[in-house]
């Protein structure tokens, strides 16, 4: 049985979205350090280190979530879960 094509459409859409999101945020995450680091520079310090890294990290774990979920990582862990639970698995 294949999933039907409006359900299909919908996670295409949701990954997609999900894709624009990073995006979005890593466009934002540049262009505020970017910021960050000529304030730090002209005020002579070193501090703009923190919030890249902190950042940074949190924009990381973003893109693992958004990119392992959609190469389908996911999918065949809820199938897994199912043959384990013993449910019919979802062809």
């Amino acid at each position: 049985m294949h999933p039907h094509p409006d359900t299909l459409e919908h996670l295409a859409r949701r990954r997609a979205g999900m894709k624009l999101g990073w995006y979005v945020h890593a466009s934002v995450y540049a262009l505020v350090t970017l910021l960050l680091w000529t304030l730090a520079q002209h005020a002579g310090r070193d501090w703009a280190i923190f919030p890249t890294l902190g950042w940074g990290l949190g924009l990381a774990i973003h893109g693992v979530v958004v990119f392992l979920h959609g190469s389908d990582v996911l999918e065949k862990q809820v199938e897994r879960e199912r043959i384990r639970l013993g449910l019919p698995p979802r062809n």
